[in-house]
C-alpha cells in the first residue's frame, strides 16, 4: 500500500463506519457507472455529514447529483424539517439515482431534479443555508457567482476536486476542467465577501462562508 492507502486505512478505522446502504451504493455506482471515483465516498461522505450537523440549515442546494452518494450524506446530517434540493444536469443518470433516494429513510426530504442548476435554480425562488457544488469544473465560476446570490448571510458553500488531482500546479492551458478549477480557486482568493479554506481531503475540498454585513 502507498503512504496514502496507509493514511486512508487508519482513518477508517477510526471514524464512523459506512452504513450497509452507502456501501452498496458506492459498490454498484462503480459496477454500473462510467468514472465512479466521481461518487464522494465514506470519508468525505462522514465529512459533509458533520458539516451539515455543524451548519444545521434548512434548505441544502447540491449541483451535480451524480449516483446520490454525496446527497445521501447531506441529507442524512439535516435536521427533521431540513430539506435538500440537488440538481443533476444528465438525464440518463435519473433510473439509476432516484430509486437509491426513494428506497432510503431520507427520501422524504429529498427534491431531485434533472436540468441546469444555471437556470433552475434563479427558478425556484428560494435562498439556500448550504450549498455543495460538485459539478461540472469548467462551470465552477458560474455556479459560484449564482448560488451567491441565493446564499443568506453566514451560509456556506463546500466546492469538491478544488485540488483536482494536483493539476491546478500543472497550469495545463490545454484542459478546460483544469482551468475551470483554476479560475475557481482564484475567484474565491480575491473574494471579499467570504471567508475561505482549503481542505486537502480526497481531491481538495474548498468550505466557504459569505459574510454578514456587518462583516
Amino acid at each position: 500500500m502507498t503512504e496514502d492507502e496507509l493514511v486512508d486505512s487508519y482513518i477508517l478505522d477510526h471514524i464512523d463506519t459506512e452504513s450497509e446502504y452507502l456501501h452498496n451504493l458506492y459498490r454498484q455506482t462503480n459496477l454500473h457507472l462510467l468514472y465512479g471515483r466521481m461518487a464522494s465516498g465514506h470519508i468525505q461522505g462522514r465529512l459533509l455529514k458533520m458539516l451539515v450537523k455543524m451548519a444545521r440549515p434548512k434548505n441544502i442546494l447540491e449541483i451535480g447529483t451524480y449516483s446520490g452518494y454525496s446527497a445521501l450524506c447531506l441529507a442524512e446530517g439535516l435536521d427533521d424539517d431540513g430539506w435538500l434540493h440537488t440538481i443533476e444536469i444528465n438525464d440518463e443518470q435519473e433510473d439509476f439515482t432516484r430509486p437509491w433516494f426513494n428506497n432510503s429513510p431520507y427520501g422524504k426530504r429529498i427534491d431531485f431534479k434533472i436540468g441546469d442548476a444555471l437556470k433552475l435554480v434563479p427558478e425556484m425562488g428560494m435562498t439556500f443555508d448550504f450549498v455543495f457544488i460538485d459539478a461540472d469544473k469548467r462551470h465552477y465560476v458560474e455556479y459560484y457567482e449564482m448560488v451567491m446570490n441565493y446564499l443568506i448571510p453566514g451560509g456556506f458553500i463546500v466546492a469538491d476536486n478544488t485540488l483536482w488531482d494536483g493539476h491546478v500546479l500543472e497550469k495545463d492551458e490545454n484542459d478546460a476542467q483544469t482551468l475551470g478549477i483554476m479560475r475557481f480557486n482564484d475567484r474565491v482568493a480575491a473574494d471579499n465577501r467570504v471567508e475561505k479554506v482549503i481542505v486537502p481531503i480526497r481531491d481538495g475540498l474548498t468550505i466557504i462562508r459569505k459574510k454578514n454585513n456587518q462583516e
